[in-house]
């Protein structure tokens, strides 16, 4: 898997990741989109990847502490885009 460190130095790393699943909350609100993303991360295999668009201002301090809490891995945010990989035991 990419290095989330060189991704964030190479202009578009990212595109070059296999995106598994994408959905762009919008301006939803960071309680419902986390109760919502993880019904859709289930549906992920572990190692998939999944592309979540937030625009909630709540979602650059949420989106990296629900990862943390849940053992997924935020392996780029550029709000309001991140890119979030599914935990090895999902």
């Amino acid at each position: 898997m990419a290095d989330p460190e060189a991704a964030s130095q190479a202009p578009g790393a990212m595109e070059e990741l296999r995106v598994a699943d994408a959905w762009d909350a919008g301006d939803m609100g960071c309680g419902e989109v986390i109760i919502l993303l993880r019904a859709r991360m289930r549906k992920l295999s572990p190692g998939e990847v999944f592309k979540l668009t937030a625009h909630d201002p709540g979602a650059p301090e949420d989106i990296p502490a629900w990862c943390r809490l849940t053992g997924r891995r935020l392996l780029q945010a550029q709000h309001p885009h991140y890119w979030i990989e599914q935990a090895q035991s999902a």
